[in-house]
């Protein structure tokens, strides 16, 4: 419990110092912002401070701090360091620039911010990659709140004649499509800062059993002596695990649909970067919470709660136990509220940038509803269609579910790529975006050679991987060399 106190701190630190240094590199000021000057009532509108930072936390969030934690602790408390780390160093960078520049740049998307510092042909690429990972997080977070809601009930008459959840299914993409296609402040403005507080209250309410139980549970400075729970390599497989509440490129493609909301950039340090931090604060309890079920001295929490033995890889039935045991029927709602509601906003709000995104590439105005169905009626078909290939599939969310992972920190080191090159141009502290875009390619080689596609030696991964990093680096200092000798 020592090793959460201390990270606990550094992110509060970390927002309060660093995030600060941060903001000063960037140096927000007092010009107009695109809620104001293009305002038009559907995607570009001035909403509270308060509500803006509720609704972007809970865009970036969904169970990604939930159950991210909970599989990065079977690493051991090696998962504290990233959360940390990440969060502070990396994702909430990451977080704050994404947001401030589309502010900069009237409201623009992510494949945009990216063609204009990393070129035309990276931006068109990016477009077709980030489009198709927003349909991956639709189509992933229709299944597994459907699944949930599913065992607990559903018609029989629907299951007999079409099948297991998929009245759930529909009742989950008809609030999609109405979610999507409506002004930002009619629903999403409304509803998302009541689940965004269910879950900092559920959040809140482990914390104070944790201090009651105060579990003995490992520490950091135990290192690699702790045992792990997941035969798959800590590195690069816990970067890419834990996202959300460390480094996340999905949050690349939301912090622009709040950069349309906001009517200061003065307020972008704690909408940002602060719910960033927040989210790393729900990441590291669910992995306090996950090491004492997994770990706990002498009795693991699983052999302590009724059914935790059947559940020790299984991240939402781990919430659901831990939930009832330490917070009883309140925390059973919260948990459904955590395992059903979060996913679910996460997923239409992935479907709101990615009707964006489209739009704009296209040049097609979205005040008008028509105009909005010509982009969501293709866009629907298309998640309805890889949601079809996940269900015949049983492996198939498992696959989806890996590549989204890999997509989603891959994401992440594009952006940050980007964010480099315009504070190279602007001659400002460009390491603090270059260290860790540097490190993030790295990871999410070596996965992809190591653990997607080819399965090779982890040895050889390291070694391409490091190639690829070397390329990088001379790459960059190439053009750095070209960019700073320009007249």
């Amino acid at each position: 419990m020592i090793s959460f106190l201390l990270s606990l701190v550094a992110l509060i630190a970390g927002y309060l110092l660093y995030g600060r240094f941060v903001e000063r590199i960037f140096g927000p000021d007092d010009r107009v912002t695109p809620a104001v000057a293009k305002a038009d009532g559907v995607d570009f509108v001035v909403l509270p401070s308060w509500k803006i930072f509720m609704i972007q936390f809970l865009n970036i969030a969904g169970t990604g701090p939930i159950f991210g934690a909970i599989m990065g602790a079977m690493y051991g408390p090696a998962a504290y360091l990233w959360i940390v780390l990440g969060c502070i160093f990396a994702g909430s960078v990451h977080d704050y620039f994404s947001g401030m520049l589309s502010m900069r740049h009237d409201g623009a998307n992510q494949p945009e911010i990216i063609g204009r510092y990393l070129g035309n042909a990276t931006k068109q690429t990016m477009l077709v990659f980030t489009v198709f990972l927003l349909m991956m997080v639709g189509a992933v977070f229709v299944f597994s709140p459907a699944k949930i809601l599913g065992d607990m009930w559903e018609p029989a008459y629907i299951v007999d004649n079409f099948g297991q959840y998929v009245f759930w299914i529909i009742i989950i993409f008809i609030y999609y499509i109405i979610a999507t296609m409506l002004p930002i402040d009619k629903i999403i403005g409304k509803v998302y800062p009541l689940f965004a507080f269910s879950l900092l209250f559920m959040a809140a309410a482990l914390t104070i059993v944790l201090f009651i139980k105060w579990p003995s549970i490992p520490e950091v400075w135990e290192g690699l002596s702790v045992e792990a729970l997941t035969p798959k390599n800590i590195f690069p497989c816990l970067f890419i695990t834990i996202a959300c509440g460390a480094i996340s490129g999905f949050h690349a493609t939301q912090s622009p649909l709040m950069a349309r909301c906001l009517k200061s950039e003065h307020m972008g340090r704690p909408i940002f970067y602060g719910a960033m931090i927040t989210e790393g604060v729900v990441a590291l309890i669910w992995a306090t919470v996950a090491m004492y079920f997994f770990y706990n001295d002498p009795t693991p929490g699983y052999q302590l709660i009724e059914g935790g033995q059947n559940a020790v890889k299984d991240a939402p039935s781990i919430v659901n136990l831990i939930c009832n045991d330490w917070l009883g029927l309140f925390g059973g709602v919260l948990a459904l509220l955590g395992v059903v509601a979060a996913p679910i906003t996460s997923g239409d709000t992935a479907l709101r940038s990615a009707r964006l995104i489209i739009a704009d590439f296209v040049k097609l105005e979205q005040k008008s509803i028509r105009s909005r169905m010509y982009i969501c009626i293709p866009m629907f078909s298309a998640v309805i269609a890889l949601l079809i290939w996940q269900m015949s599939d049983k492996e198939g969310f498992g696959k989806l579910w890996s590549w989204f992972g890999w997509s989603n920190q891959t994401l992440s080191v594009f952006m940050l790529w980007a964010i480099t090159v315009y504070l190279v141009r602007l001659k400002k502290q460009y390491v603090i975006t270059l260290i860790p875009a540097i490190f993030m390619t790295i990871v999410c080689t070596t996965f992809l050679l190591s653990e997607q596609i080819f399965s090779l030696d982890l040895s050889m991964s390291w070694m391409i991987a490091a190639v690829t990093c070397v390329v990088s680096v001379v790459w960059f200092c190439l053009w750095y060399r070209k960019e700073t000798t320009k007249k």
